[in-house]
């Protein structure tokens, strides 16, 4: 296993090799870079593979322009079994053919007696609609890469065999509290409770696997950015939510924790069922002893790196208003779960280029509108460059967790605890997202019984078996036949037989 930075590593078999989730260039507007740098592998060979796993799309996980100039197309991708297509679409576009897609939680033989599994996680909470796990034998050698998916438990994994090699997330990767408008005692509190939180979860699943060997992987990143430095975890922050893997081997070890194993890019162990044997190509010790040196080393080499993406973001021929009830709006009006969870009026203020104006957009869910704000009473509150929603309407982006929310370039208040539905919607800025978020929550919560919703002379289950998607919506019935527009699936009526693909029936009958 050959560390390739953040959540990244090659694992090599006489059976093939497999590289996971590569990530080298910023993410999220410029403020997420990798830690300690892997820029400068050689990433010519280090792509020559013969499968390419992407757990997610997050973007310190889906480094688009990376997969495209480096990692070859001949490899055959271990696609997760995900409800959208959006990750298979994805890849397509860079280039990438051979797709192997796994089912959830069941083990793939692959040539050579390569065995893979990949469980894939998908509630709309779950990363940017799904976050997975790839497990991996050969040989009797057991190898779980759980990245920074939270599985409710690990007893899928444990029932396939002793598990060798762990490699898991202990690191935070979100923006609370930091972005808070809160005092920074409170804030510094707050942060605390979390980073003791992430631990402990990591001490959980650690226990749960009793894996030979720990791998802490999947964080921390590292804010290089002038605006973003105070949250890189050198200041003796104690609230600080992003301690890098040498914290980690000394928190580890306060509970008994011997089998830690880092892996900086380049480092490479060689596991057996017997042991692991790591070389690296520095001191691990002293490496992190003068981790602020290669940050402020880092931060002058990627500069202009930085200023050039800043350069890109304005769009001052953009109406954001007026795009923004034009994509919003519809989408409010399709939406009963997620805007009842949501309950209110989100307001975001957008500070002009000159740092003085601001304009108030409000995200009105009761009232199913994008306006500007009335000087009402809000319970969520974002604030954030203009630039920065100029550039979302303008490359058209989906998905506002997987770009604004994670760059932590905004501050935000609320009134009240924290609201999942408020990002889950910022998180479904698509139609297909949308639709199947409230479908899952339709699904899943059970708040509200399943509903049944009347097509010409049917009535029928009113979410498509597919995607979830509103038949009342989407749905549109010829002769016996209902076809859901969203994806151009087909169903059978009389017998509920989906005429598209195997299983997915629908529940009919006929009222006249």
């Amino acid at each position: 296993m050959t560390g390739t930075g953040h959540a990244s590593m090659r694992i090599d078999t006489a059976a093939g090799s497999i590289l996971c989730d590569p990530w080298v260039n910023p993410a999220y507007f410029a403020s997420w870079f990798p830690f300690p740098d892997n820029s400068q592998l050689d990433w010519e060979s280090l792509g020559q593979v013969d499968y390419l796993y992407v757990s997610h799309l997050h973007r310190d996980h889906f480094d688009a322009a990376h997969l495209k100039r480096f990692v070859s197309k001949k490899a055959t991708v271990l696609l997760p079994e995900y409800p959208t297509s959006q990750l298979e679409d994805e890849l397509r576009d860079l280039g990438f053919t051979s797709f192997l897609k796994t089912k959830s939680d069941e083990v793939h033989e692959l040539d050579g007696g390569l065995k893979v599994m990949i469980q894939a996680l998908i509630s709309p909470t779950d990363g940017p609609i799904g976050d997975s796990s790839l497990w991996v034998e050969h040989d009797g050698i057991r190898v779980l890469n759980q990245n920074d998916a939270r599985p409710t438990d690990l007893s899928r994994f444990t029932e396939l065999g002793h598990v060798h090699a762990h490699m898991l997330q202990f690191s935070g990767a979100i923006w609370y509290p930091m972005v808070y408008e809160l005092p920074e005692s409170a804030k510094r509190a707050f942060g605390k409770q979390k980073r003791d939180r992430q631990f402990d979860r990591t001490w959980r699943y650690i226990d749960d696997l009793k894996a030979s060997h720990v791998f802490p992987i999947a964080g921390p990143p590292c804010f290089l950015d002038d605006e973003l430095w105070q949250f890189n975890d050198i200041f003796g922050d104690e609230g600080n939510i992003f301690p890098d893997q040498g914290v980690f081997l000394r928190e580890y070890a306060k509970v008994g924790g011997t089998n830690g194993i880092v892996l900086l890019p380049g480092s490479v162990t060689e596991l057996t069922t017997d042991g692991a044997q790591t070389s690296h190509p520095t001191d691990v010790d002293e490496f992190f002893a003068n981790k602020q040196a290669h940050l402020e080393e880092m931060r002058v080499r990627k500069a202009p790196v930085i200023a050039a993406e800043k350069a890109s973001w304005r769009h001052p021929e953009i109406d954001v208003l007026g795009e923004l009830k034009k994509r919003i709006e519809p989408l409010l009006e399709e939406s009963i779960y997620l805007a009842k969870g949501v309950g209110g009026p989100v307001r975001f203020d957008l500070v002009s280029y000159d740092d003085e104006s601001v304009e108030s957009i409000v995200v009105d869910f009761p009232g199913k509108q994008v306006r500007p704000y009335a000087d009402e009473k809000v319970r969520y509150r974002f604030r954030t460059q203009r630039e920065l929603i100029e550039h979302l309407i303008f490359i058209d982006e989906g998905d506002w967790v997987n770009s604004l929310f994670l760059s932590c370039r905004f501050s935000a208040a609320r009134i009240g605890q924290y609201n999942e539905f408020v990002y889950a919607f910022f998180k479904c800025l698509s139609e297909e997202r949308l639709q199947y978020a409230e479908g899952w929550y339709d699904e899943h919560q059970k708040s509200v019984e399943a509903e049944d919703t009347v097509l010409g002379d049917w009535t029928v289950q009113r979410r498509c078996p597919h995607l979830k998607a509103d038949l009342s919506r989407f749905g549109i019935v010829e002769g016996n036949v209902l076809t859901c527009q969203l994806h151009g699936w087909k169903f059978d009526l009389p017998s509920g037989r989906c005429l598209t693909s195997v299983g997915h029936s629908i529940r009919a009958e006929k009222t006249s």
